[in-house]
């Protein structure tokens, strides 16, 4: 199956990010990514690919660029970007990017998930929770802290998983320097609350970012152990 890749310009696209999917004639299962803190890095893009060869049109918008933020990755700026953000804001271009991808002639839009990872694991919670359409949805440690709500933060995560409506896989490690223990007990407290099917991994050792080589918790045979996890997952809910 011969995959076609291209970076995806806001000025000629009326989009940003990368896009990656499988050549054929009739529609399957696409994935949205909800990039981390540093934004669409070369990771991800691989990511994408990998699953295009598996048979999925694979998304990857740059967020910070459809924020007015220019450039192709962020390195460095997600924090300063996430600070002045709301996360409104997010979800509204996340919702744009979504929307790009229902409506490609490829997508089955019956069939379609979303993955997060870091930062795009806490903004895909309230995306999905406001998105029934949501097939199926991975969490790789979603950054969230035990944290007041705030105008950039109106309602807390904790709250919001129990509005999910669709399946969902969360990965979390032990020695998360940002989301404490307690933290993921109450995320998963409120995952369990949704009434949906949830399967969570826990890995006592993992840091923060162990998937991302561009993060200084990078666990190359951590990502290794997961990534097969979330593709059975996903195949579980898209495929049928």
């Amino acid at each position: 199956m011969a995959i076609v890749s291209k970076k995806l310009v806001l000025e000629k696209d009326d989009i940003s990010g990368y896009l990656a999917y499988p050549q054929r004639q009739q529609r399957g299962p696409a994935i949205l990514w909800i990039h981390h803190n540093h934004g669409v890095t070369d990771n991800l893009k691989m990511e994408a690919y990998d699953y295009a060869e598996l048979g999925y049109t694979a998304f990857v918008p740059n967020l910070y660029h459809l924020l007015g933020y220019p450039g192709s990755h962020h390195l460095g700026q997600g924090q300063d970007i996430q600070k002045v953000t709301s996360d409104e804001k997010f979800v509204e271009v996340i919702r744009k990017s979504w929307d790009y991808l229902l409506a490609r002639d490829d997508v089955d839009p019956a069939r379609v998930g979303v993955i997060g990872y870091c930062m795009g694991g806490r903004l895909g919670i309230p995306f999905v929770a406001e998105t029934p359409q949501v097939r199926a949805y991975v969490a790789f440690y979603p950054s969230i802290k035990d944290e007041p709500e705030t105008e950039i933060r109106p309602r807390h995560a904790f709250k919001v998983a129990r509005e999910i409506k669709c399946p969902a896989m969360v990965v979390f490690g032990g020695k998360d320097h940002i989301s404490s223990n307690e933290t993921q007990l109450k995320l998963w407290q409120g995952f369990i609350a949704s009434g949906q099917p949830v399967e969570w991994h826990y890995y006592s050792w993992g840091l923060h970012g162990f998937i991302a080589p561009v993060s200084e918790g990078y666990q190359p045979q951590l990502a290794r152990r997961v990534r097969p996890l979330a593709v059975d997952f996903l195949q579980r809910w898209l495929e049928a």
